[in-house]
């Protein structure tokens, strides 16, 4: 059940992570309600996480899997640039989550 808690709480965060960006510095009304709406969401969903996951495994987790998907949004959808460093840069991002994660497995 923390694994599907945590997951929601990624999710959300990538949201309002999006919604910031259609924010334009926040002078958007519903992309600003958004973005506050979801990161509160995120929070509190990490937070009901926390009360059966250790910090660094949900935290790594969390804000690895944020960073990757976020960096694929912005490539994929936004017209960011995708070049061999960056993409260099996601992977490791979440081969550093994996790592982490290690030690938690035993």
């Amino acid at each position: 059940m923390a694994y599907m808690t945590l997951a929601a709480a990624i999710l959300s965060e990538i949201l309002a992570t999006t919604a910031m960006k259609y924010s334009a510095g926040f002078s958007k009304l519903w992309p600003s309600l958004g973005s506050a709406a979801g990161y509160v969401l995120a929070f509190a969903l990490l937070a009901q996480t926390l009360k059966s996951m250790s910090v660094g495994t949900a935290y790594a987790i969390w804000s690895g899997a944020g960073t990757a998907v976020i960096a694929a949004i912005g490539m994929v959808f936004l017209g960011e640039s995708a070049g061999t460093l960056k993409i260099l840069g996601v992977l490791l991002v979440i081969a550093g989550v994996v790592v982490l994660n290690l030690d938690g497995a035993h």
